[in-house]
């Protein structure tokens, strides 16, 4: 199975988050694919069968399980859609996923998704966790998929050092850590972690702006907002508010191919 690895949400100075990209036939097993994915060992890898002209069903896989939402892996399928001639730019991608229908356009030099907002809901069920991590929480929110956990600081974020295996237990699919940005060129910074599925921490995180899109938006009084993941490699992700869905923007590159057999995981 050929697989291409494309780098989302990249900018000067930052690398972006890799995802695997694999154009496939229908039928194939699921045991294949996480196959496939477990041995690319990115955070996800996506898998794309045509409906359509323009139209595909789309699949993401972690090293360790399918999940049922990914930005950063939808944005390099519709740029390696476009690269490779597989998609028409005059018209918009329609990805059918787990999450529903997920449009994707070009917008100049750069990508636009349209997704689902995921707003935090304040709870406090998470207070002995947050403390035994040591965070000192502004607030704390729940999303349907995240907890989210605000700090004073962008330096508090930075030097954040997860305990892994609570946060795995958590039952929370991630741990979304964030704060006002320390510079003018971003309105906030993040990290993510979701070790319970295999990715303890994520390089940029397009679905965690679902959630952190609106808390900003809403709390800075700004629409457009743009975010700066401080991972390791770094990324940037623009998120525009209309409604309840959210307009996630970035950029993404093409770093090469793999050929892949399945094999048992």
């Amino acid at each position: 199975m050929l697989v291409h690895e494309i780098h989302a949400f990249t900018a000067p100075g930052f690398l972006g988050n890799p995802a695997g990209v694999s154009l496939i036939p229908p039928g194939l097993p699921d045991r294949d694919l996480q196959s496939v994915a477990h041995q690319m060992g990115l955070s996800e890898t996506a898998f794309l069968i045509p409906e359509g002209p323009n139209r595909f069903h789309l699949r993401w896989f972690t090293p360790t399980t399918e999940v049922a939402l990914c930005g950063h892996a939808t944005l390099a399928s519709a740029h390696l859609l476009w690269e490779s001639g597989n998609a028409s730019r005059q018209e918009p991608i329609e990805f059918m996923t787990l999450s529903g229908l997920l449009v994707t356009r070009p917008e100049g030099p750069v990508i636009l998704m349209d997704f689902p907002a995921k707003p935090p809901v304040f709870t406090s069920l998470f207070d002995e966790l947050i403390s035994g991590l040591g965070i000192k929480p502004v607030f704390t929110g729940r999303s349907v998929f995240d907890l989210m956990v605000v700090v004073r600081t962008e330096e508090e974020v930075r030097r954040f050092v997860p305990d892994l295996e609570a946060i795995r237990q958590s039952g929370v699919r991630g741990l979304i850590l964030t704060a006002p940005s320390g510079s003018a060129d971003y309105d906030f910074v993040s990290r993510f972690f979701a070790p319970a599925a295999g990715v303890d921490e994520d390089p940029v995180t397009g679905s965690a702006h679902c959630t952190l899109g609106p808390y900003w938006m809403t709390l800075l009084a700004k629409n457009p907002v743009t975010g700066l993941q401080v991972s390791g490699r770094g990324g940037v992700v623009k998120v525009r508010i209309h409604g309840d869905r959210v307009d996630l923007i970035g950029s993404a590159v093409t770093a090469g191919q793999r050929d892949i057999e399945p094999k048992a995981v």
